[in-house]
């Protein structure tokens, strides 16, 4: 299974033929979008929709991770308002309900 990629660092080529999901086909009742409002993660939404969908990704891969792990493939998204503690946060949330 793929893991995300930034719109900014894929050329169009290598995305012909490929299934891709932006954040508009992530459902609003998905775990990861129901703990991100619970944990109040929204500040400015810059980053927001490359933090869901990094975070979606993770679960996918690995519904119970470690803290350390979801530090490690968090890392990348940049979130200007500093709402790291709150992602972790809203990530452990969404792994309890994706683990049911």
């Amino acid at each position: 299974m793929a893991m995300p990629r930034s719109h900014a660092f894929l050329p169009v080529g290598d995305a012909q033929g490929k299934k891709i999901t932006t954040i508009e086909g992530i459902p609003s009742d998905h775990p990861v979008k129901k703990a991100w409002i619970a944990e109040q993660v929204p500040q400015c939404g810059y980053c927001q929709p490359g933090q869901i969908m990094q975070a979606v990704a993770l679960l996918r891969e690995d519904p119970d991770p470690p803290e350390d792990r979801i530090m490690d493939v968090m890392n990348g998204n940049l979130c200007r308002c500093g709402t790291y503690p709150y992602i972790k946060e809203a990530i452990k949330k969404a792994a309890k309900e994706v683990m049911k």
